[in-house]
């Protein structure tokens, strides 16, 4: 029997050499830092957590910054003109009607229409502005007279919405200043299929990223709405999160808030297993659309205190991320015995069959 201290210092052989051939993943952190590797190895430590939300909460400063301005009269309003003691062009229709009957709309071009006063270019005038040039054209023919105007239909200002609200009709901004937070909550929010990660303001032009968890908190101050503003609120259809390795339910979650943390993630997914992870081996990855100019990041956590969930607690993913859960030491043994054991009885078994033929 020869053949046996050969099989066994094969079997012996393949231990020291297992590492290659054991199954799964693992994380080689010396080859992410060398310099071709297009990848940044990131520790999750409390200045980078501390980093990442101070950018995650912050609004756009040229949005904070705008302070709405007297309402400018559009075409499409309805404008409601009293001149005192003068009821023959205050309610030309009669004072038993309803008041927008006696209204003056605004035409297409801007302008309307008032006897004495002829024709008006009220389009882009404040309502004070208006009464002023009323008066003075009416001051020929009615003597001192006493002019008021009020706009009893809003058709000119809008906002416009689109994607996962409730409602998604454009509101008309009228002489009351509108927030952001207020439209948002007309329009209603579908919880279940929003991502809230992607909502976007565009204003003249220029699109803006809103993170609706800093606006809710009023970090900086409010938002108010200027007419045309667009509201754009994706769907998650596309949006998700991927926890793989050794959880216990590795799956994609999607992405329905802006302020999804690692902690969440990995709950969601059921938390490390406790049987086959390793602590020291929660990375998250997230990738670059150009490796060749932005490299990827890898963000690593040692998990190995549950006192580490205090920053993943703190530390917010994005869609796309992968979430990477290593596996332990013992684990990776298990597994490379797991394919050791049939591989050794293959060897046993062609020892046996080789000794057969030996020794007939």
């Amino acid at each position: 029997m020869k053949t046996l201290p050969a099989v066994a210092l094969l079997l012996f052989a393949l231990a020291l050499n297992g590492c290659a051939i054991v199954p799964g993943q693992r994380m080689d952190e010396g080859a992410l830092q060398r310099e071709d590797s297009h990848m940044q190895l990131l520790q999750i430590t409390p200045e980078l957590v501390e980093s990442s939300q101070a950018q995650a909460s912050t609004l756009p400063q040229e949005l904070l910054s705008y302070q709405p301005e007297d309402y400018r009269i559009g075409a499409g309003d309805t404008l409601y003109i009293t001149v005192w003691d003068h009821p023959e062009l205050t309610s030309p229709a009669g004072s038993q009607q309803q008041t927008v009957a006696n209204g003056r709309l605004v035409r297409p071009d801007g302008t309307l229409f008032y006897p004495y006063a002829g024709t008006i270019k009220a389009a882009g005038l404040t309502v004070e502005e208006l009464r002023q040039s009323l008066t003075k054209k009416l001051s020929s023919f009615v003597r001192e007279p006493q002019v008021d105007v009020n706009v009893v239909g809003y058709g000119s200002h809008r906002i416009t919405l689109e994607g996962a609200f409730q409602h998604t009709d454009a509101q008309v901004l009228n002489s009351v200043p509108v927030t952001l937070s207020q439209a948002i909550g007309v329009a209603g929010i579908n919880t279940q299929e929003a991502d809230l990660s992607g909502f976007t303001l565009t204003r003249d032009g220029q699109t803006y990223p809103i993170d609706l968890t800093a606006l809710n908190q009023g970090a900086g101050g409010q938002i108010y709405l200027k007419p045309g503003d667009k509201l754009f609120l994706p769907y998650n259809d596309n949006k998700e999160v991927y926890v793989v390795g050794e959880v216990i339910r590795p799956q994609a979650i999607t992405f329905k808030t802006t302020a999804l943390t690692l902690t969440q993630a990995l709950g969601r997914a059921g938390g490390l297993s406790p049987v086959t992870a390793s602590g020291n081996a929660v990375y998250v990855i997230r990738g670059s659309e150009k490796l060749t100019q932005t490299p990827a990041q890898v963000f690593h956590l040692n998990a190995r205190s549950p006192a580490s969930y205090a920053l993943a607690d703190n530390f917010r993913v994005k869609p796309g991320d992968v979430v990477w859960v290593g596996a332990a030491g013992i684990t990776k043994w298990n597994r490379f015995l797991s394919q050791l054991l049939p591989l050794s009885g293959l060897i046993y078994q062609a020892a046996g069959t080789a000794d057969r033929v030996n020794n007939p």
